[in-house]
């Protein structure tokens, strides 16, 4: 997979806890790119570089005003990755049924 393959991949963009710092900003609203500098310790390069790898996997989007960069999550893309989770949502909740009904045949009903 070539670079740029890669960094268009929605798993492997999510896959950093930079980026996935960047979306939770995100989904509170459109920031400025120095108001979302503020909220991590590295530099604006480097935010630069976790903010492209964003937009390349179409989780962010980038709009110029003037002279400032505004970016605004575009959450479609999340899509894969719930799609790629349900299978184990639905195992889960199954094994933790199970385990409530075991539970609850071995010790009782709760007492409280």
């Amino acid at each position: 997979m070539n670079r740029r393959n890669a960094s268009a991949d929605v798993f492997q963009a999510i896959a950093h806890p930079i980026r996935r710092k960047v979306l939770d900003v995100l989904s509170q609203g459109e920031q400025p790119v120095n108001r979302l500098a503020e909220e991590f310790d590295v530099s604006l390069p480097a935010l630069s570089q976790q903010l492209k790898v964003l937009k390349e996997a179409g989780l962010v989007e980038e709009e110029r005003r003037g002279r400032q960069r505004f970016y605004r999550l575009s959450p479609q893309s999340l899509q894969q990755v719930e799609d790629w989770l349900i299978p184990y949502k639905t195992f889960w909740v199954m094994k933790l049924a199970a385990l409530g009904h075991h539970l609850r045949s071995k010790h009782g009903k709760d007492r409280t």
